[in-house]
């Protein structure tokens, strides 16, 4: 994943009764149902709960703007021309750990060495590789729209048996009502559209299966977010859960993840990582109509 994430583990829930200030999103732009009257807590993994404090993982506000640099689809194959030589040895080792990933995989519940998945933007497999703990290689799918990126997986022994296909997030090759899991790591930050990439994964998921998008949030720091506003998306945590809401997802929750040393304070505005899971409680495709 190239960005940082760097950031504690924890869950974040919805409660009612306390009104959350400075959080920086309570705007035209955002309209999950219910937030200005409902505060987040933060579940530890003892299940202690405390309320978020502004200055924990919650963003500051950013100006609506036209697709970053590598969002555009032409621009982000080029990137990734490039990247792909060196991303399992710098990018990976330096900014999205082993440890982060099975971490952040953990809420897909990949309990079935049958079940049916898809690594949407698997890239050079890195996240595949903690899919295929879990489940059989040969029912998983990796796609990507790098044949950069893919070639690399392809040359990875435990992924030997997976299927590679080149593909847009946006515009899945699966049927409807297909896959168990949905798994995106270090993707969507690339997305022109990532309202439509998460109606997707609502599309290809079978009745009761689940969605886990892998990403960075929204620094704080004001230098960090001239940069990820100029190079390419860093969604805020809000955005994330109103895309899935939005796309008909039940039971959405949304997970920190980062170093074991990190405790979940954004003391220095540094960027950080979530995973947020989704459950599709109904057959067919996503009620969302978009554009």
């Amino acid at each position: 994943m190239a960005s940082s994430m760097l950031n504690g583990t924890e869950y974040l829930k919805l409660i009612n009764g306390v009104t959350p200030s400075g959080l920086g999103f309570l705007g035209s732009n955002f309209h999950f149902k219910g937030l200005s009257q409902k505060g987040l807590l933060c579940y530890t993994k003892n299940q202690k709960t405390r309320i978020l404090a502004p200055r924990c993982s919650l963003s500051s506000s950013r100006p609506a703007s036209q697709p970053r640099f590598i969002q555009h689809k032409k621009e982000a194959f080029w990137f990734y021309r490039f990247l792909s030589i060196v991303y399992d040895h710098i990018i990976n080792p330096g900014h999205w750990t082993e440890d982060m990933r099975d971490e952040a995989l953990e809420p897909a519940d990949l309990y079935s060495r049958n079940m049916t998945v898809v690594d949407v933007g698997g890239g050079t497999g890195f996240t595949t590789l903690g899919i295929v703990k879990h489940v059989d290689a040969k029912n998983v799918t990796i796609l990507d729209q790098s044949p950069h990126q893919l070639a690399k997986a392809k040359q990875k022994e435990p992924l030997k048996e997976c299927k590679i296909i080149e593909g847009d997030a946006e515009d899945l090759p699966f049927p409807t009502d297909y896959a168990d899991r949905y798994v995106s790591a270090g993707s969507i930050e690339y997305w022109p559209d990532p309202q439509r990439g998460i109606k997707e994964a609502y599309r290809v998921l079978k009745i009761g299966g689940k969605a886990c998008v892998i990403g960075p949030v929204y620094p704080t720091f004001w230098l960090s977010r001239f940069f990820a506003d100029m190079w390419m998306l860093f969604p805020k945590e809000e955005e994330y859960i109103e895309w899935f809401e939005k796309a008909g997802f039940k039971d959405v929750k949304l997970k920190r993840i980062g170093p074991k040393w990190y405790r979940g304070v954004r003391r220095h505005g540094l960027i950080m990582g979530c995973s947020v899971t989704g459950v599709k409680p109904l057959s067919g495709d996503s009620p969302l109509k978009v554009a």
